[in-house]
């Protein structure tokens, strides 16, 4: 898998501002179909299996937690969430330029060398005996893996063409329901079955794929759908003018407030685990207990990202989606009981993670230029992340069993998530959407 963006410059290096007359293909062709379906069988699974591994990597911490890291580490409830948000710091502070770099290498060198970082250094959190070497061990985490999301994004959205996005980012965000619900299943298995085991706790345990017609064809396709149309004209545009530019749009902001206040809602899935002891599950059972709420969130996830692209309407999918969840959450804030609450947890967790693929398969459309577009994607990922600092203490533990402070911040932080979605698109439109054929 090499970098679809340095092809594209390559290709389209010999033509003179590339335009409508310089294409000689015809869009929803056999053709088409047949190299769409190609890059899907070559980049989709994979990137799909990276992420699960990487999710994991990150949101095992929830797990771990319950299955004894606080009580080994002596970690007060402040303690847990600083443990949770300092990741988010290091993962801040390297996006943009892990972005930088993307965007003039190749994703067949650079993603992997950052998951075999990663996973290297998950392996040294045997060796974690305090909550500063566990701070330390998150921070230097987050600034490995700063690098993946906002990449991935970029690499699809050199690609596809904006009606192919939203079931495909919805595809490939599955991959984090997935490994949520199988982190729960793992962590189960583990912290049971080898609690002890050798004396450690449970919880620590190219493009030439393509002929030079489908090369062309690629770029070509782009071209129509106003993705790329930019290319010649940014081929030399250097970092600082392509950081002044992402800066200066104010798109840039208006996803960044957007993605924020979504993100933080998110963060209800590194407490998965406690709201499942909350109400009433223990053990092993609270980690199995999360399972079917990833399983529902994945297959509303899915749906929703056809349906958007079948008709076009990114923005008022987001817009259901952030409804979805608004109602469920209001309903498990004021019932008590536990049943009623549980399956309400789901259909609250499937708003959150029905609206973020659609919001990234839209804002990563509405940015010209190879250069700019990789900054403000890592931008908006970036601040969008930082959320996690803040979000992680909406769930103190005082707060059990009921969590009302919790489900009220998420409440109003999703209905604000829809309002700005709707705003968006009343100020920027749908730049580049349209039905898919």
């Amino acid at each position: 898998m090499s970098l679809p963006i340095t092809d594209i410059k390559d290709n389209v290096e010999h033509l003179d501002q590339p335009s409508l007359n310089d294409v000689a293909f015809t869009p929803g062709s056999v053709e088409e179909k047949r190299l769409v379906r190609k890059i899907d069988r070559r980049i989709l699974p994979i990137l799909w299996l990276m992420y699960i591994l990487n999710y994991l990597d990150r949101t095992n911490i929830g797990n771990a937690k319950t299955g004894g890291m606080q009580a080994d580490l002596k970690l007060s409830s402040s303690d847990y969430s600083l443990v949770l948000s300092i990741f988010f710091v290091g993962y801040l502070l390297n996006e943009v330029p892990c972005n930088m770099i993307l965007s003039r290498t190749r994703p067949s060198l650079f993603l992997p060398t950052i998951m075999f970082c990663w996973g290297a250094m998950s392996i040294g959190a045997k060796g974690v005996n305090s909550l500063g070497g566990m701070v330390a061990f998150r921070f230097f985490l987050g600034i490995i893996e700063a690098g993946f999301f906002p990449g991935v994004m970029l690499l699809l959205s050199c690609w596809y063409k904006p009606a192919e996005l939203s079931k495909r980012v919805a595809f490939f965000y599955t991959a984090s329901l997935m490994s949520g619900a199988f982190g729960g299943l793992l962590a189960g298995g583990i912290i049971t079955g080898l609690e002890g085991v050798a004396g450690t706790r449970g919880w620590k345990c190219t493009t030439r794929w393509l002929s030079e017609d489908e090369r062309r064809l690629a770029v070509d396709r782009l071209v129509v759908a106003s993705l790329e149309a930019a290319v010649a004209e940014e081929a030399d545009i250097s970092h600082m003018q392509a950081f002044k530019l992402a800066v200066k749009n104010p798109r840039t902001w208006a996803f960044l407030i957007t993605y924020n206040m979504l993100n933080s809602v998110g963060t209800i899935s590194y407490f998965f685990p406690t709201l499942m002891t909350s109400l009433g599950y223990t053990g092993q059972k609270s980690q199995f207990m999360t399972v079917p709420i990833y399983a529902v969130a994945l297959v509303i996830a899915l749906a929703v990202g056809f349906s958007a692209d079948k008709t076009g309407q990114k923005a008022y999918h987001g817009i259901g989606a952030c409804l979805l969840g608004v109602v469920s959450f209001v309903i498990c804030a004021t019932v008590s009981n536990n049943a009623v609450r549980y399956t309400f947890i789901c259909f609250g967790g499937a708003g959150i993670w029905s609206c973020i693929p659609i919001l990234l398969s839209w804002l990563v459309t509405m940015f010209e230029g190879r250069e700019s577009r990789a900054i403000s994607i890592a931008l908006i990922n970036g601040f969008g992340n930082l959320s996690s600092v803040y979000g992680s203490f909406f769930w103190p533990s005082d707060q059990a069993p009921q969590y009302h402070m919790g489900f009220a911040i998420t409440t109003a932080l999703l209905g604000a998530t829809g309002v700005a979605i709707g705003l968006i698109k009343y100020f920027y439109g749908d730049r580049g959407v349209q039905k898919t054929n």
